[in-house]
């Protein structure tokens, strides 16, 4: 699997005409998505938010980091399903990574589902490392599920 953007990718900044396709890979990817209005609050605050599109300008895979303080948080990152396993969720962290690093970040944070191995195993291959863990961070169909906090130093 390669990080490299293939060349029929594209990577562009995310903005608000991408979200009906964004949302639709979100409900999609997620039993518990984020809203539209999530999106678009995130978009309207300047968080940084990318798409990787193909040539005809569907979206195939988005991410989601805010940055404050000398530390970055990716909020969300996603394939579409039909995509997955094709290099798009690494060239993501890679891109995420390089952003940070431009804006003089130190430390990037995230949260996985534990239920997650396939995201873990993405991260912690990454260079991510386990920090800790929040309890009851997702919603879950029983309850709430815990998630792992993880984090890059740059």
């Amino acid at each position: 699997m390669s990080a490299q953007l293939e060349p029929s990718w594209r990577l562009h900044p995310m903005r608000a005409e991408h979200l009906p396709q964004v949302m639709s890979i979100e409900r999609t990817a997620y039993d518990f998505p984020w809203t539209d209005g999530i999106f678009s609050d995130c978009l309207r605050v300047g968080y940084s938010a990318w798409v990787v599109t193909d040539p005809e300008d569907a979206v195939l895979a988005y991410a989601m980091m805010s940055m404050a303080a000398g530390e970055a948080h990716i909020l969300n990152l996603c394939v579409a399903p039909s995509q997955r396993r094709r290099g798009l969720a690494q060239f993501l962290l890679k891109h995420l990574a390089m952003v940070a690093r431009a804006a003089a970040v130190g430390l990037v944070l995230l949260e996985v589902r534990k239920s997650n191995a396939a995201g873990q195993a993405l991260y912690t291959g990454f260079g991510f490392r386990p920090l800790g863990e929040r309890r009851g961070y997702y919603p879950a169909h029983d309850g709430r599920e815990d998630a792992l906090v993880l984090g890059l130093e740059l």
